[in-house]
């Protein structure tokens, strides 16, 4: 009985096409894998026996995306669809790319190169499921293993390391155990692929719904190639009734309870990376860490960077590790302030990695600490409501207002501002043009007199 598989209408008539041409067509890897586990491919990758040249000329519109690798995009309706032809890989030399590529008329051949079971299957709608490989039996068992002998696979391409943990951490299955020791075994390899390959591989690993598939990374020793601050922080205990976890624990369960947003998902990874270096306890050996959100800004900018993460990221996710634990009384004017230093924008997310903070602590006091949470939101949105002023931009006048009061353009400007926002952020009811210039004036004539 063929096992019936609901393809996209332009895969459909790709494979059909080809068919109709003389060659072989299949939907194959990730997309069928998908299919079996009732989710919606997000790309479909095609493998025939037809040759790249074959390909193109059966589809009036191709793209030579891979063509030295066999891989021609077909475009359909202004979508691409990538074809590729059967192939079997040469020796890899740089633990990346294949030195050369042999086109195969087997589709067999094709999928023993492929990286594990579950992404080694095929279908097209006459033949049905092609599954030599019990890839389907592993997607049942909840299992991710390398198809053929895990040492040959991973020496093919070290990045397929990373990915098999991906995998464990996007479907909550578990590596099989040969291809785990495989992974230990040859992680010190991985340092052959570039920062921006690894750096996307881990960011799907903590934003999926397993985070804790982190320690996976750690034990198998891959983590030490790109974030060797991890060690420190699974070392580190926190001896305080505030926490039940090790840094690295707590962490973890931060990730877990905060949304799988990029920058969300890094901040809650490195809020805490200097707790280890900050570090005191004191005579009755309870823990105290003064000083680790400032310090642990600035070393999740460098973490960041040697990631290869852009400036933009950087800057959101270092901005709300700088302000994380920050407690003050829940009043109108303190939330004002830390809003303004955190950033209107920003202040939400803040709110968000608090929460998660606080859930990754222990239950002493826990209650307490998300009410307060609760009034810094709840003070935060009556501040948006009412529209009081928390930057520059929301000030009643300008730049151009100052400058045309006769405070000379340039950094005077921005000064007075500055002072502005800061007096407005105390008493919102300032915040009215006539106000703001009076104000104004009355500075320039204050520093006008301290420089005669």
């Amino acid at each position: 009985m063929l096992m019936e598989m609901k393809l996209p209408l332009s895969v459909a008539n790709i494979i059909r096409e080809l068919e109709a041409h003389g060659h072989e067509a299949y939907a194959v890897g990730g997309c069928v894998r998908d299919c079996i586990l009732g989710k919606i491919p997000k790309d479909w990758d095609i493998t025939t026996s037809a040759k790249p040249e074959e390909v193109k000329a059966v589809f009036p519109k191709t793209i030579d995306t891979g063509i030295r690798h066999g891989t021609v995009t077909v475009m359909i309706d202004h979508v691409g669809y990538e074809v590729t032809t059967y192939r079997v890989d040469g020796v890899y030399k740089d633990g990346r790319h294949p030195e050369s590529v042999t086109f195969t008329p087997s589709l067999l051949e094709d999928l023993k190169r492929r990286d594990f079971t579950i992404n080694a299957m095929a279908y097209n709608p006459k033949t049905g499921l092609v599954d030599a490989f019990d890839g389907r039996k592993d997607l049942a068992e909840g299992i991710i293993r390398c198809v053929g002998e895990p040492e040959k696979r991973f020496s093919e391409d070290a990045l397929r390391m990373m990915r098999a943990i991906r995998f464990a951490a996007r479907f909550g299955f578990e590596i099989e155990e040969e291809t785990y020791r495989a992974i230990r075994d040859l992680a010190p390899t991985l340092s052959k692929v570039s920062m921006e390959r690894i750096r996307d591989e881990f960011e799907k690993t903590i934003c999926s719904d397993h985070p804790e598939r982190i320690r996976d990374l750690y034990e198998t020793g891959l983590l030490s190639a790109f974030l060797p601050e991890w060690k420190a922080m699974e070392e580190t205990d926190q001896h305080t009734v505030h926490h039940c976890y090790n840094v690295a624990g707590h962490t973890i369960e931060v990730m877990r309870n905060i949304p799988a947003e990029r920058h969300l998902r890094l901040a809650a990874l490195l809020h805490d990376v200097d707790k280890p270096a900050c570090e005191r306890i004191d005579k009755k050996g309870i823990s105290h860490f003064d000083g680790h959100p400032e310090m642990g800004a600035i070393d999740a900018g460098k973490i960041l960077r040697r990631l290869r993460y852009d400036n933009d990221t950087i800057k959101r996710v270092v901005n709300l590790i700088r302000w994380h634990d920050e407690r003050p009384a829940p009043t109108d004017q303190n939330i004002r302030i830390l809003a303004a230093e955190a950033g209107k924008e920003a202040f939400p997310d803040l709110l968000l990695l608090k929460r998660a903070d606080t859930l990754g602590q222990s239950t002493y006091k826990r209650e307490e600490k998300l009410a307060y949470i609760d009034r810094l939101e709840q003070g935060f949105q009556g501040i948006i409501e009412r529209g009081d002023p928390l930057s520059v931009k929301d000030l009643a006048v300008s730049g151009k207002d100052l400058i045309d009061l006769g405070i000379p353009q340039g950094k005077e400007v921005g000064r007075i501002l500055r002072i502005l926002l800061e007096k407005t952020i105390k008493d919102p009811d300032l915040n009215r043009r006539e106000i703001l210039l009076d104000l104004a004036s009355r500075e320039l004539q204050g520093n006008s007199g301290k420089n005669s």
